[in-house]
């Protein structure tokens, strides 16, 4: 078997570009159990990027010293960047916001971090009864840096001081997804290997609101909708799952793959869900109506679903999608990034060789793909972007706000219909 079709070669396709490296200063030292970057974070301005190697270690760096190759390792604390662009404007030297530094943040978790995940907070104070009037605990302006951990603790920081916020404890086994809604209400959802799915409210102190148990014995991953009304899960049962968040109860299940379902995202404007497993696929869902759209293969020819169940040598990792709606990253255990353009054919528009890749995530403007490794290291890779054409750009913008069961029963032409459904992608 193969990575790509027989008509395609991989010299046949573009290479990415990789434009950046975060190493370990003990690299490749480092390549061992417990040294491997489960995860990494973008702020919402994709102005920080926080990155952990598999340790208690914790750095958030700002964007430009990654991208216009400067010293992250202000605390010589043993990380360097290896690359980088030779270009900088004064905006990007001299950067402002609120999700800005100028220096690297280090934070010490205290144990294994598997998670992370940035959110947006204000200032909050309310009396908690009608006889008392106590400032809550969560009073911090700016970003904070939620961190799942080892033993199921999940803990917040001010990103600004590096300092811990909040304690959340419930979660009997390791954290390995966090999401934060999309709305700026500050509810955050956990994912553990214990089977559930927390939901806890930063804003009130971190109060664990609802719990939430699918059909997984371990859930790998979840993913908000843009409208923070729906939420996805994914976990060992080849089962993807939908959940209401008005209800917090199972919408659908989406049924198809055959093997664990590890990673999930949803389109920016909500109509459709990636999600990639360890039988070797990417399934582009219509979250709403649970039906297949689209499938990308990451081996050829496609195996047959005992191989696909079983160890098959091609584990797609994590599945990306861009802020431009048209694009996935995907990588695999073949050692290969993917950047798919979801429209178009059945390959890669463009691939880079990465090896032992675990997760993969778009920066907020999705010209940038941050890939984590088994060894600790995180490279950046130039994503490519084109100018859509004014129908999908419409496309979009009606798809924020109209589900797929509504648009079915609009009087239009059939031909319209499927294309507003993303059953037919040119018009």
């Amino acid at each position: 078997m193969a990575s790509f079709g027989d008509d395609v070669k991989p010299d046949d396709i573009d290479q990415a570009l990789q434009i950046a490296e975060l190493r370990p200063r003990n690299y490749p030292a480092a390549q061992k159990a417990g040294c491997e970057t489960w995860s990494t974070a973008w702020s919402p301005h994709g102005n920080l990027f926080a990155w952990s190697c598999g340790t208690r270690i914790v750095k958030i760096v700002p964007w430009y010293k990654i991208k216009y190759n400067r010293d992250v390792d202000d605390d010589n604390n043993g990380f360097i960047n290896n690359h980088g662009f030779s270009h900088r404007t004064n905006s990007e030297t001299n950067p402002t916001g609120r999700d800005s530094l100028r220096k690297t943040i280090t934070i010490d978790a205290g144990e294994l971090i598997w998670a992370l995940a940035f959110g947006s907070s204000t200032a909050e104070m309310r009396p908690q009864s009608v006889n008392l009037n106590i400032k809550h605990f969560f009073s911090c302006k700016g970003l904070i840096l939620a961190t799942g951990l080892n033993s199921g603790r999940i803990r917040t920081w001010d990103v600004a001081t590096g300092k811990l916020m909040l304690e959340l404890i419930d979660h009997r086994e390791v954290i390995r997804d966090l999401k934060f809604a999309p709305d700026g209400s500050l509810l955050l959802v956990s994912g553990s290997r214990d089977g559930t799915l927390k939901v806890w409210d930063i804003h009130d102190d971190g109060n664990m609101t609802k719990t939430m148990r699918g059909i997984s014995k371990w859930v790998y991953a979840c993913a908000w909708s843009p409208d923070a009304k729906l939420l996805a899960s994914v976990g060992t049962q080849k089962t993807v799952l939908i959940w209401n968040m008005s209800s917090y109860q199972i919408e659908r299940k989406l049924d198809g793959h055959f093997h664990d379902v590890v990673s999930c995202d949803f389109s920016p404007d909500g109509a459709l869900l990636a999600t990639s497993s360890y039988d070797t696929r990417v399934i582009i869902w219509d979250p709403y109506t649970g039906e297949k759209l689209k499938t990308l293969c990451h081996l050829f020819p496609p195996p047959h679903f005992m191989l696909a169940g079983g160890a098959n040598g091609t584990y797609v990792r994590s599945v990306s999608f861009s802020h431009d709606g048209t694009h996935v990253a995907t990588i695999a255990d073949d050692s290969y990034v993917r950047f798919w353009h979801v429209f178009n054919d059945h390959n890669p528009e463009q691939i880079a060789a990465a090896p032992n890749a675990l997760t993969c995530s778009f920066s907020p403007d999705g010209s940038v793909l941050a890939v984590g490794t088994r060894n600790g290291s995180v490279s950046f890779w130039g994503a490519p972007m084109r100018c859509e054409t004014l129908q999908d750009l419409c496309r979009m913008a009606l798809r924020r706000v109209t589900r797929s069961p509504v648009i079915s029963k609009l009087p239009l032409p059939l031909r319209l219909k499927e294309f507003l459904e993303y059953k037919r992608f040119q018009f």
